[in-house]
């Protein structure tokens, strides 16, 4: 599917996701200069494998397997990117640690999105996280990966308001509201600024 904007040469781009897609859904919504050439999944029967149906998205499943190693496991992906000619990589619910294989074929070429203000609330339940320990702001962040758990440099930072008579459930939904305009957005500041 190619989603590309008048001015700006195109970028290859592969989405990695684990769940329901929303944030994937925002990106190809968003008329980006970019063509999405495919979606990498590790798991083969959640929504965001329709959602790249919809939009005649290649699916590659690269799910964890026993007897094979993450090593190898990236290796073959790899093979798949750079035939595929993918120049860079955004996790949208990604729920996998990416490793150094990865990381070193993309250096500053691979971009997360993450539900709290990094550094505070790292790792899969960053909302719940935020929403137990009672703060009255988190937010969404985008930054680059690293070999550690949202660890990377931060790219952009938007804060979330949380009220006192929030549950949980309002606060996730005005956190994706937020992800849902802040990704596209910074992807595509990157892509201007000739980052990714």
């Amino acid at each position: 599917m190619t989603n590309q904007s008048n001015t700006l040469p195109t970028k290859r781009v592969a989405i990695f996701a684990s769940g329901n897609g929303t944030n994937f859904e925002a990106l190809m919504q968003a008329s980006l200069p970019m063509d999405v050439v495919m979606l990498v999944c590790d798991h083969d029967n959640v929504p965001v494998i329709e959602r790249a149906a919809k939009y005649h998205v290649p699916v590659v499943l690269s799910q964890v397997k026993k007897g094979v190693s993450k090593i190898q496991r990236e290796t073959q992906l790899l093979t798949q990117l750079r035939v595929a000619k993918v120049e860079a990589i955004l996790l949208a619910g990604y729920m996998r640690i990416v490793g150094t294989t990865l990381l070193d074929a993309y250096p500053r070429r691979i971009v997360n999105i993450h539900p709290a203000l990094l550094p505070s609330f790292p790792g899969r339940t960053g909302i719940e996280d935020a929403f137990a320990a009672g703060v009255k702001v988190t937010g969404v962040t985008i930054h680059f990966v690293d070999a550690g758990v949202d660890s990377g440099p931060i790219i952009a930072q938007e804060p979330v308001r949380r009220y006192d008579d929030d549950q949980l459930s309002d606060l996730e939904n005005r956190i994706h509201e937020v992800e849902h305009q802040l990704y596209p957005k910074t992807v595509r500041n990157l892509i201007e600024k000739g980052v990714l």
